[in-house]
């Protein structure tokens, strides 16, 4: 049985993460850490989930053997911190970390497992895998490259954190030679070689959606994602944990939880 610490259990994904959890037969949750959920539930305004919810991973002294994070990146310092004085495995699911706390997640990679993804989407991560390939082929062809990326109207970082992973496959395939750009309304000039063109939608209440588009003479390559629920990244997140569970340290990723 694969024990679970859940940080940020009190939001979207921590709910669905919840449900995902429960039914399966290998895993369950033995503790929370959410400082909202665990206020409400001191003030009789809410009820545990089934388990117990701690307002911050200092109070929490639940064993286990992995914690899955879907909380916010403000979290991320006292959260690995936790982990590494627990010799805890770490999935590391919220986006909008900062420079240094990258650095941090790789520092402690080096005393416990990490795995830390943009997205948490086994289907994500296979497109971020075939993109390599496609780029090393079409690039040279003379194919343009550009990624349009759609989410609900709440999110509040743009472009989103897959569209930029999307972007750095294929850079890396490249050999890091293509520029990103974000806005041409100043430029009134001919489309360079070297560019991604990166587009982002906010609106409505899409999950998230993502075009990869390799546009050439007379033909056009299209690579698309629509994820119309959260529980997809729930499950990748599952998958995640049951991989990184018992694994010697390290900085891993989806590409390592789904063969690549």
């Amino acid at each position: 049985m694969i024990k679970v610490i859940l940080s940020g259990c009190g939001g979207h994904m921590g709910r669905v993460m919840t449900g995902l959890i429960a039914d399966e037969p290998e895993m369950e949750i033995v503790a929370g850490i959410d400082p909202f959920l665990a206020n409400q539930i001191a003030e009789g305004k809410a009820a545990e989930p089934g388990y117990p919810v701690f307002g911050d991973p200092a109070s929490c002294g639940a064993e286990a053997d992995v914690l899955i994070d879907f909380s916010t990146a403000s979290a991320a310092d006292a959260l690995v911190n936790y982990c590494v004085g627990k010799k805890l495995p770490a999935v590391l699911c919220a986006t909008g970390y900062s420079e240094a706390q990258i650095a941090l997640a790789e520092k402690a990679a080096e005393t416990i497992p990490v795995l830390r993804s943009a997205n948490m989407s086994l289907g994500i991560n296979l497109i971020l895998k075939l993109l390599k390939e496609a780029a090393a082929v079409l690039a040279p062809a003379g194919f343009d490259i550009e990624i349009v990326e759609k989410h609900h109207r709440r999110k509040l970082d743009a472009p989103s954190g897959t569209a930029l992973a999307m972007a750095d496959s294929i850079n890396e395939a490249l050999g890091g030679t293509m520029e990103y750009v974000f806005d041409r309304s100043e430029r009134h000039a001919q489309r360079p070689e070297k560019e991604i063109g990166i587009s982002a939608v906010r609106g409505g209440t899409y999950v998230g959606e993502h075009d990869v588009i390799f546009a050439g003479t007379d033909e056009v390559f299209t690579f698309s994602h629509a994820a119309y629920s959260r529980a997809i990244f729930g499950k990748g997140a599952v998958a995640a944990a049951k991989f990184l569970a018992g694994k010697e340290p390290g900085l891993y990723s989806m590409a390592d939880v789904i063969g690549g």
